[in-house]
């Protein structure tokens, strides 16, 4: 009886502690990537950069009293980082009709509920060679929130391509599987947070998929794609989480506090203990996997910082949103069939959502070799093409 009743209490203090954490003051503004621009001018280039500022409160005011501003330079092959190029950097805030150059000076600016700001970066490189120089700009936005939440940093990191709008064609990769069917890896950019999913696959595809082929995409890249990665500075945690992360093996996702924080966001604490301590059990007498199960396909989602391609290695990404959604849009763009996989070097395969159910045993079958690889070949998009 007391053993039922220690139980008992620990469920509720749970219950209670997930209350707290999920009604605990927070900002509710959130960076998001709109859209960027690049002109060639005669003696230099430029790039106009778009982000937004959303505050998602009903009814609080928040105020972000600083913003800066970072770049990272990357070469396409091996994503070589490179420093030191010579440019200019203007920051311009939106506000309805108005426009104001800030001069190299945030002024703390007032969101009000359920309102927003756009924010126009505009950077001018003097270097007329640039696009020999570099492929990719990572851009990170350093700000601060501050309201009655108190004062919360953030860091938020956005992929700009230089070579976007430029017509290629697609680089196929052939894998063959078995005598019935065959793989094609298309060759893709760095993805990122500027690139629209559908859109981008359909554009990548539209010149090479064939009637009855099945479509497949990474859940990751697709997930970056969806702006679902964050930077673990922006994640608050405590001991309890540092508690919970102790219990997984040291290569999970779920094995450091931000990884397993982002978790307990997702399904709340109290979830994720009980289903711990009954995935301990099971583990005890054999049967593995029953922690997983219980969380749901978010807790298997997670990818960790180095757990994907740079420049994203310093980011956690999570699994991605509407999965079932972007395979029904690009499945009726295309006319073939989607699905969003999640796929290992050890022949593991999970199919999220497709466009038609009953290819998933042959995606799971078809999937085991990994041909789209587990490393920086960016080749999200595969093909499984039957080759009667």
């Amino acid at each position: 009886m007391l053993f039922i009743n220690i139980i008992f209490l620990g469920i509720i203090f749970l219950i209670l502690f997930d209350l707290c954490l999920k009604n605990l003051p927070k900002s509710n503004l959130f960076l998001l990537p709109l859209d960027y621009k690049i002109k060639r001018k005669e003696s230099f280039y430029e790039i106009i950069i778009d982000l937004k500022i959303i505050n998602k409160s009903k009814e609080k005011e928040t105020m972000i009293p600083n913003l800066n501003l970072e770049l990272d330079f990357f070469k396409s092959k091996g994503n070589k980082c490179l420093k030191n190029l010579n440019y200019e950097e203007n920051i311009y805030i939106l506000e309805g009709s108005s426009e104001k150059n800030i001069n190299n000076y945030w002024p703390t600016t007032i969101i009000k509920s359920n309102s927003e700001i756009i924010i126009k970066i505009i950077y001018k490189f003097k270097n007329n060679d640039l696009r020999n120089k570099i492929k990719y700009l990572w851009l990170k936005v350093f700000w601060e929130n501050y309201g009655h939440f108190g004062l919360t940093k953030k860091k938020d990191c956005f992929l700009v391509n230089l070579d976007r709008h430029k017509q290629k064609e697609s680089e196929l990769i052939k894998i063959p599987l078995n005598e019935n069917f065959e793989a094609l890896a298309i060759k893709t950019d760095l993805l990122g947070g500027f690139d629209n999913a559908v859109d981008t696959v359909i554009d990548y595809c539209k010149d090479v998929v064939k009637p009855n082929d099945i479509l497949t995409i990474g859940e990751s890249p697709l997930a970056i794609m969806q702006n679902r990665y964050t930077s673990p500075e922006n994640i608050e945690y405590n001991f309890f989480t540092k508690l919970l992360c102790y219990f997984f093996h040291p290569t999970s996702s779920l094995a450091t506090a931000c990884g397993m924080q982002l978790l307990i966001n997702k399904i709340g604490i109290t979830r994720v203990t009980i289903s711990l301590i009954i995935g301990l059990f099971f583990k005890l007498i054999g049967i593995k996997g029953v922690f997983y199960r219980l969380t749901g396909a978010e807790s298997s989602l997670i990818d960790d910082i180095s757990g994907t391609v740079t420049p994203y290695d310093k980011s956690i990404v999570m699994g991605p949103i509407n999965s079932k959604l972007f395979c029904a849009e690009v499945s009726k763009y295309l006319k073939i069939d989607v699905a969003v996989v999640d796929v290992n070097d050890l022949g593991k395969v999970k199919v999220l959502a497709s466009s038609n159910a009953s290819l998933n045993k042959i995606l799971k079958k078809n999937l085991k070799v990994n041909p789209a690889g587990n490393g920086d070949e960016k080749t999200p998009i595969v093909l499984i093409r039957n080759k009667k």
